[in-house]
């Protein structure tokens, strides 16, 4: 799986089609390619929240730090980059996840990690939070801090970038069968942890500020 796309090339795998954010993201990175920067604008604003509210969750504490010289790699190396608007989410968070080792490796955590020290306990957060409430964004990280390190790693990939299932597991290095079960696990953690259906939609929404 990982070998197919030794050539740099991030483009969708399998039949399924492209969803009107994908489409509209990928003429926006073609366009930024050729120089456009209003086109690069909206592929910033595009990623950016997926690609924050991932390193919230994986950094924690200067997530916004490692954002901005993510995005200062993902500027100088748009011109190489081959792929569609997926795959633009993909490589944009491969290389988010390539810059947080430093913070992580300073803090003595593997880039798997989630949260940070000093993060607080996920109830101290719950228990200020109105039922029906929107989580906060400390709740919604202190959650993910929670799960197992890879489970919560995957669960931000999906349901944050919004990356599917190959494209998480080349982000991670891993196989697709194995992102599959920690998908699983992740999203029961999270609604045992939170009890509604829709935690995982919860937490994205909160920690990718896209609601």
């Amino acid at each position: 799986m990982l070998g197919q796309w030794g050539d740099g090339s991030w483009e969708r795998e399998g039949t399924r089609s492209a969803s009107a954010d994908d489409l509209a993201l990928g003429a926006a990175v073609a366009q930024a390619q050729d120089g456009d920067e209003a086109a690069f604008a909206v592929l910033y604003r595009f990623v950016q929240p997926g690609l924050l509210g991932y390193l919230r969750g994986t950094v924690g504490e200067g997530a916004e730090v490692v954002a901005a010289a993510a995005w200062r790699e993902i500027a100088r190396e748009l011109p190489r980059f081959r792929g569609d608007g997926h795959g633009f989410r993909g490589w944009t968070a491969s290389i988010a996840r390539r810059h947080a080792r430093g913070p992580l490796r300073r803090r003595g955590a593997s880039p798997r990690s989630t949260g940070s020290p000093g993060t607080p306990q996920t109830g101290d957060h719950l228990d200020h939070t109105l039922p029906g409430a929107p989580l906060s964004a400390e709740a919604a990280q202190a959650l993910v801090a929670r799960l197992p390190r890879a489970q919560a790693e995957v669960v931000l990939l999906r349901h944050v970038v919004c990356l599917d299932e190959s494209a998480v597991a080349r982000v991670m290095g891993r196989p697709s069968a194995v992102v599959r079960v920690l998908a699983r696990r992740g999203v029961r953690s999270l609604a045992r942890l939170l009890g509604p259906d829709d935690a995982t939609h919860d937490v994205a929404g909160t920690l990718g500020e896209s609601r």
